[in-house]
This record gives C-alpha cells, sequence and structure tokens, in this order.
C-alpha cells in the first residue's frame, strides 16, 4: 500500500505524511550501514590531520561523522606523561592501560553510532597490530559496521620531523618540556611502535578488507575493495588533497547597481564604486606577488567585471554562480515579505534548508559547489570572485562552521579573506581594500528563535543534535553489554568533559494543510500576473 506523502514546506520536498511512522526528514537518508575509518600508522605520520581534515569535508556534505582520538582517552587515563617508557611493548600495565582506553572509544563509536544518529566515526588511534586491527573487524562484525582502514605510510625524514616540530612538540604530553627534549622522546616513541607495526598486506592477510593506503603524503596510494558510495568519496577526497603551503583568497564581486537596490540574485553589472574596487584588487593581487596565481570567476556578469581589471587569465565556473533565488529573483527582501510572507518567515525559520520555490537553498548549494572545493584543495594559490551565499558555503568548508551558521556568515562586499591551511585548521585574516559599498548582510532576526523541532545540520565540533545535550554522558556508563574486561579506575570515571556537547534540536517536518495549497496557488498567482 502507498503511503500518503506531503511537501515540506520548507524543503520543497515530498516526504511520508506526519502520522506514518517510518516518515522521512530533511537530514540525509543512508541505506548502508554505519561506516568506522580506522586509521593505521606510526605515530607522527599525519593520522591526525587526516582524520580532522576528513571529518571537516563529510559533516559539510552532511554525513554525520566524528572523531575518536584514543590519544585523548590515553591523556585523560594517565593525567601525567613521563617518557616513552610508557609506550614500550614489554610495559605490561601501560599495554594493558592503552588496550583499554582503545575499547572505551570503540564502546563511544558504538553508541555515537548506534544511539545518537551518527554515520562515519573515525578511529584515530595507531593501530599498528594485527591484533589491534582483527579485535576492531569483530567489532564491526558484531555491531553491522562497515570498517574502512586508511593507513598513512611514510619515511621521509624531514616530513616527519616538520610534522613533530609543527604537532607533537606542542601537544599536552610534553607541555613542560622544551623542544629538544620533546622531539628526542617522540622519536624513541616511534620507535616503540615500530618494534611491533604490521602495515597493511594487499597481497594476503588484508586482501579481503576495504582501506587505502596513503604513501608518503599523497605521492601514491593503493586502494582494496571500495564497496559503497561513502568509501568511495573518501578515497577521492584523500586524492586530491595536499599539503603543500598555499594561499586561498576568497573576495566577492564588486558592488553591482542591484546591490545598490538591495535586489536578490540577477545579473546586473557593477556600480561605479564596484568598478573601483576591481581596480583596488587588481593593485592587491600585484602587491601579493603570487607565483602562479590563479583566479576562478562566475558567469554572472558582476563576477567577470570584477575580474576583468587583474590583467590575468580567469577560469569561468557555473558552479560559482550566487544561489537561485527562484520566484524571488531581482525582488528586495521588502518586496519578497510583502508578495510572499509565508515563504519570507520560512526562510528566516530555516535558512540552511529553506528553499526557495522554483530556486535554491544553501543545502543545495553545497552539493553545487562541491566540485569547487575539491579543486581547490588540489590546487596550490587560487582567488576565487565570487557571490555572498557562495562565499559563506566555501568559508563554511575551511573554518568547520555548522549549518546554523553558514547562512549568516558575514562576507562583507571589497573584502578579501586570506586563508591560510594550518596543522590542523586554517587561518582567516580580514582585508578591506577601503572601497565603500552597501551593507548586504542581513542578520538572523531575534524573534526567531531555534525550537525543538528545528532542522540543522552538524559541523565536525557538533556532529549531532540530541534533545538531551545539556547533559553530560560518562564515556563507559550505560552500556547494555559489559565491558570485554574490566576497565582500570581512571578509565572508568573517564568523562566527555573536552569533547564539546551537541547541539539541541531535532529534525523537523512541516505539516501540510490546506493553507500550504492556499499558499502555493498563491505564488502561481502571483508569476502568472507579472508575467
Amino acid at each position: 500500500m502507498l503511503r500518503e506523502l506531503t511537501q515540506n514546506r520548507i524543503q520543497k520536498i515530498w516526504v511520508p505524511t506526519k502520522d506514518d511512522k517510518r516518515r522521512g526528514t530533511g537530514a540525509p537518508h543512508f541505506a548502508n550501514p554505519p561506516t568506522v575509518i580506522v586509521m593505521v600508522g606510526l605515530p607522527a605520520r599525519g593520522k591526525t590531520y587526516i582524520s580532522k581534515k576528513l571529518t571537516r569535508y563529510l559533516n559539510w556534505i552532511g554525513i554525520p561523522t566524528k572523531v575518536f582520538n584514543v590519544g585523548e582517552y590515553r591523556r585523560e587515563a594517565v593525567k601525567n606523561y613521563s617518557s616513552y617508557d610508557f609506550f614500550k611493548p614489554d610495559n605490561e600495565s601501560a599495554v594493558k592501560t592503552r588496550k583499554q582506553c582503545a575499547l572505551a572509544a570503540l564502546r563511544d563509536v558504538k553508541s555515537y553510532l548506534k544511539d545518537e544518529g551518527g554515520q562515519v566515526a573515525v578511529f584515530d588511534a595507531t593501530n599498528t597490530t594485527r591484533d589491534r586491527r582483527d579485535l576492531i573487524l569483530k567489532f564491526g562484525d558484531e555491531n553491522d559496521f562497515k570498517i574502512f582502514f586508511i593507513e598513512s605510510v611514510c619515511e621521509d625524514p624531514s616530513v616527519i620531523a616538520s610534522n613533530i616540530m609543527e604537532v607533537k612538540v606542542s601537544c599536552p604530553d610534553y607541555k613542560d618540556c622544551n623542544k629538544t627534549e620533546a622531539m628526542m622522546d617522540f622519536q624513541k616513541r616511534i620507535d616503540c611502535y615500530r618494534i611491533s607495526y604490521q602495515p597493511l598486506d594487499l597481497d594476503q592477510y588484508d586482501r579481503a578488507h576495504s582501506f587505502i593506503k596513503v604513501i608518503d603524503v599523497g605521492s601514491r596510494f593503493l586502494v582494496n575493495r571500495i564497496q559503497d558510495h561513502i568509501q568511495s568519496k573518501i578515497v577521492y577526497y584523500l586524492m586530491n588533497i595536499h599539503v603543500q603551503p598555499r594561499t586561498i583568497y576568497l573576495c566577492r564581486h564588486g558592488e553591482s547597481t542591484d546591490n545598490l537596490e538591495g535586489r536578490l540574485g540577477g545579473d546586473s553589472g557593477l556600480s561605479q564604486r564596484g568598478r573601483q574596487f576591481s581596480r583596488a584588487l587588481a593593485r592587491f593581487v600585484e602587491e601579493q606577488h603570487l607565483k602562479d596565481l590563479k583566479v576562478w570567476t562566475s558567469q554572472l556578469c558582476r563576477s567577470i567585471q570584477t575580474a576583468e581589471h587583474l590583467g590575468v587569465p580567469y577560469e569561468q565556473w557555473k558552479a560559482l554562480n550566487e544561489i537561485d533565488a527562484g520566484v524571488c529573483e531581482e525582488m528586495t527582501y521588502d518586496e519578497v515579505k510583502e508578495k510572499f510572507p509565508e515563504e519570507f518567515a520560512l526562510r528566516d525559520e530555516d535558512k540552511y534548508y529553506y528553499r526557495y520555490p522554483a530556486g535554491e537553498s544553501y543545502q543545495d548549494l553545497v552539493q553545487r559547489v562541491e566540485p569547487v572545493i575539491m579543486e581547490l584543495e588540489r590546487q596550490k594559490n587560487v582567488l576565487v570572485v565570487c557571490h555572498q551565499a557562495v562565499m559563506r558555503c566555501l568559508l563554511a568548508y575551511f573554518l568547520d562552521k555548522s549549518a546554523e551558521e553558514m547562512p549568516y556568515l558575514k562576507c562583507p562586499l571589497h573584502t578579501v579573506l586570506k586563508l591560510t591551511p594550518v596543522a590542523y585548521g586554517c587561518k582567516v585574516e580580514s582585508i578591506s581594500l577601503n572601497v565603500e559599498a552597501v551593507n548586504t548582510h542581513r542578520d538572523r532576526p531575534e524573534e526567531v528563535k531555534r525550537g525543538p523541532g528545528t532542522l540543522i545540520r552538524r559541523n565536525s565540533v557538533t556532529p549531532l543534535t540530541s534533545p538531551e545535550s545539556h547533559i553530560k554522558k560518562p564515556r563507559i556508563e550505560g552500556l547494555e553489554e559489559a565491558p570485554i574486561q574490566e576497565l582500570p579506575n581512571s578509565v572508568a570515571h573517564c568523562t566527555s568533559s573536552h569533547i564539546p556537547l551537541a547541539l539541541t534540536g531535532q529534525h523537523w517536518l512541516g505539516k501540510v494543510c490546506l493553507r500550504t495549497i492556499l499558499h502555493y496557488l498563491k505564488v502561481v498567482f502571483h508569476l502568472s500576473f507579472q508575467r
């Protein structure tokens, strides 16, 4: 029997009716079992870098993902790190503690994927032995989780030393050590792991497992048995990122004549101040002395006119065009509020998921600009001349902003944002070119409050939405099954105090009624009247 469908007012998509227990929401639906990404490799091989960057990407495209770093569990269990002796294979007490920390993290992975709505968990640890990986595979089989290994292999001494100096010597383990002592201790820690390291075996032991080997920071790759869409996206992403120094510049087009009138979208040209900005941008780019700078624009007039003054070749991307406002194109906000008051209110209610009638939402825009992100990850120095909504989507990716934040990120006209990737994130610098322009930013109305039933997309820091987010849940308590073996007291009382809590709210569906049908008839009437 076919289920009755109704149209979600915010997203303009058809979903099962409210009284159907199997009804859908605006969140992504996954037919495949959840995935556990298991990092493999010696210390200082970039595993945490890959974990965090991959998590940021997956959350940005709408796949709820969270990192579980076993090192953080170990630092909670062992408050005072003494030396590399803790990582010696014959240190039985330490080996037991490290295993219990891994088990505690796996139980949190289970809770996240089964009870909290997560779809991908990244198990960030060395996992250098077959025994440890077999334990994780058994854990996956028992819980119906897919296991995907990412092994980072690197023997370049300069890369390893750079990683240790940039990240490791500043970690909590070495807060009271000088850099030379920390460097020597960490090198000995690597030697401890090397004794028992068993790489993934493509030909024999691991040939039936799904994995990718990232060799020498992406110089080569080995891929084995990719099973589904998520794994293929992971592989494609990892094959496009690099760690070479580079700078990304984001800016909007110069002020347009439509900007002066406060109109949405359109394809107008630059105003007098907009042309002044384009000349100032050319001087700014020249002063940066950037080698092999690539310039990308949208296919809209105002973006292309801005790039023309640069005097360098530029590439036009249709994917960089401004968000499509549908029936509201070239209207002012006041006109939208007058002609389509319900649509105006719905957009304020949830700006990320709201889709203009016959237009796009920010969620749609993220999917549209994903190829741009992938190509930005491949390139070195790039200047992107785009539009407000598009720039917000790009900025949200690099700064790991949530859906709630994305539509309200401030991207003023005549300002360049300089993005410099760093170890575990991105440094941003705002540079005004001192050319006046209208302010097109619209703050979220204060009277619109996010209630318990509003849609929200997660980022890497807040990957879940939970009605009990104000309650701190201990890491070990509340499990249905007993632990594989008893935990040490120091681990058993660990809590997730340093892992930020989830944002409140649940996925929301609009109900359909006669008023909604009449509303859309009214939209059609207005369109007919305008024509």
